[in-house]
């Protein structure tokens, strides 16, 4: 059934994939799509069911043994991908009939999109240059149950054109320190944001924000700041003095994982 959690398989003793005699491995580079509603996050984890895994199982049970994937980034609990990407070695025959034989052991909020074979040195994470998050708000007052996966909701109306002047102070190279998670351990808080577009659909809000990566939480955070800005708590202006200050006590709420999506990766 459609949104049906998979049972967890316990993590199996990794084989070794060179022992097949005549086949040769094979980097690929895979797109997947998700609902991120029944996962714990991208991740594999010891205690509950993370995407990562469940796509390793399938792979095993088409006779992939011992395949560990790569993704571009990880993806927190809750939170869903468009298109992520990952990369893999494999001796899997022909590439192009790799997303049905995979998709046929997949559960359906799990879906493989394309796959094609890379340069040996590639790598999803490392080799990716740019990537797209979305965000989805809605302001209606009663929350639609065709969107309780994948937006989230506000009782507030939102000044658009401020948004956007706001969302201005947020291009360029910054230290992101006011918009990342108090939970973030990363040496390096300097990120670059190239693109910011915020759209209006009737009651729906659209964020799409494209950068060369992001912190812990960041799209979240810096979503939650636009909506102050919007509701008029703040001013656009004071979002490049919040960039300024560093600090996360100065920056709006972190938004609800489900309205967020990861949209596409640039390589």
């Amino acid at each position: 059934m459609w949104g049906q959690k998979p049972k967890r398989v316990p993590h199996r003793q990794k084989a070794n994939n060179l022992t097949n005699k005549g086949e040769s491995m094979k980097n690929i580079l895979v797109g997947v799509s998700y609902l991120g509603t029944n996962y714990s996050g991208w991740q594999r984890q010891d205690n509950s069911l993370g995407i990562q895994e469940v796509i390793e199982n399938a792979f095993e049970e088409i006779g992939e043994k011992g395949v560990i994937i790569y993704a571009s980034g990880r993806t927190d609990a809750g939170v869903h991908a468009y298109e992520q990407c990952f990369s893999c070695m494999v001796m899997f025959s022909d590439i192009k009939k790799l997303p049905m034989a995979l998709n046929s052991k997949l559960p359906s909020d799990i879906r493989i999109l394309w796959a094609k074979e890379v340069d040996e040195d590639f790598h999803a994470r490392f080799s990716a240059h740019k990537k797209t998050y979305q965000y989805r708000v809605k302001t209606a007052k009663v929350e639609s149950p065709f969107d309780e996966f994948m937006t989230a909701y506000i009782p507030y109306t939102l000044d658009l054109d401020k948004m956007q002047k706001a969302s201005e102070h947020i291009l360029g190279t910054h230290d992101f320190s006011a918009f990342c998670s108090s939970k973030t351990t990363v040496p390096d808080f300097e990120r670059t944001i190239y693109n910011f577009n915020i759209l209006k659909d009737g009651d729906l809000y659209i964020f799409e924000i494209t950068g060369n990566g992001f912190l812990y939480n960041m799209v979240r955070i810096i979503v939650g700041t636009m909506v102050d800005v919007g509701r008029g708590k703040i001013l656009p202006s004071d979002v490049k003095k919040i960039i300024d200050q560093k600090d996360r006590a100065n920056a709006g709420k972190t938004m609800p994982a489900k309205g967020l999506a990861l949209k596409k990766v640039e390589y």
